[in-house]
């Protein structure tokens, strides 16, 4: 079964460790590297480009739930040098027939057919994009086609939601006046427009101004109550206004226990999966790993563990056709319906 998930960290991580990015990705060791795609079946997904505070390896492993405040903001021109090396990464690995940068479904699909993953770009924080938005128009011609105006740190566009447990995403403001000019201009260009990272009221400030809702890589509050999960009136707008939730991986968003100890399981993967598809719909529910960002569950070492996901799902009772939509899909519809084709 091939899968194509909506967020995964691969290219920040080689640009945070300094590496070369073409034999790092070539050999295991990344959680998306190009033997366990082969193995795994990960077909591709949302690339993401995010600045992180400083150009360090960053380390997941150990990471235990526990209440973490907003990143401070970063400077715009030094997010915009990450962003655009990562871009630049992404490139170095098409060149090499190791990923294909793709814009639209349709290349998804030939890419997929191809045995090659396909990498739709995807802005994870507008703090590179200027006021004038310049820096927009220019990322969008050189592939970008998904932007989450936040991740977990103030901008100008608006405010993302703090780590933290037993408390939903109403955290604070939304989206700002510039951040609404931002959204817009994202409409206007086509392009996917991620709620992941933002507060509850952002979130309904892009459902008001008609744009489907997504959330890439995000799982339901009601079983694991923090911050970066959906309660299940947000699951249900995001059905109801055709869009789209990935199911995030991290364990610490899994379940209580997951943020608690870092520890989770495949079932609980599972658990979130029937609360997503209860609330949004089974056309509007699939895969967002955050590959290479966050602790993974008991099982799941690496992409080339995703066979062990499949058949868990199936072992569950998902019929055939259900797995095909989480898997792959439910994103490749969607995708079709916003970019046409």
């Amino acid at each position: 079964m091939q899968v194509f998930d909506g967020h995964n960290d691969v290219l920040s991580r080689i640009w945070s460790a300094e590496v070369d990015p073409v034999t790092q990705f070539s050999k295991p060791g990344l959680h998306i590297n190009t033997p366990d795609a082969k193995a795994g079946g990960f077909a591709g997904g949302f690339f993401a480009l995010y600045s992180p505070q400083r150009r360090a390896a960053f380390d997941f492993k150990g990471f235990r739930g526990g209440a973490m405040p907003l990143s401070a903001a970063i400077a715009q021109p030094e997010a915009l040098q990450s962003v655009i090396a990562e871009i630049g990464i992404a490139q170095q690995l098409a060149r090499a027939g190791l990923i294909r940068l793709c814009t639209d479904a349709s290349g998804i699909e030939a890419a997929m057919a191809d045995g090659i993953p396909a990498a739709l770009l995807h802005l994870e924080g507008a703090e590179c994009i200027d006021r004038e938005l310049f820096v927009l128009d220019a990322l969008h011609a050189l592939g970008l086609r998904s932007l989450g105006p936040v991740w977990s740190r103030p901008t100008i566009w608006g405010d993302g939601v703090p780590f933290g447990y037993d408390q939903d995403g109403d955290t604070g403001p939304g989206l700002t006046a510039d951040g609404k000019r931002l959204v817009a201009r994202c409409a206007e260009l086509g392009m996917v427009v991620d709620t992941s990272h933002l507060t509850m009221k952002g979130f309904w400030e892009i459902g008001e101004m008609g744009l489907p809702l997504v959330a890439t890589h995000s799982n339901a509050f009601d079983l694991c109550p923090v911050t970066r999960n959906l309660t299940a009136a947000q699951l249900k707008a995001i059905g109801e206004s055709g869009g789209m939730v990935g199911l995030n991986y991290a364990t610490v968003f899994l379940s209580p226990e997951g943020w608690k100890t870092g520890r989770a399981t495949l079932d609980d993967c599972l658990r979130q999966l029937d609360a997503m598809i209860e609330g949004a719909g089974e056309d509007h529910v699939g895969l967002g790993s955050d590959f290479d960002g966050a602790p993974l569950p008991e099982g799941m070492e690496s992409c080339a563990d995703l066979p062990a996901l499949v058949t868990a799902m199936e072992r569950h009772g998902f019929g055939a056709d259900l797995v095909r939509k989480l898997c792959h899909g439910n994103w490749l519809d969607f995708l079709r319906r916003q970019f046409g084709g």
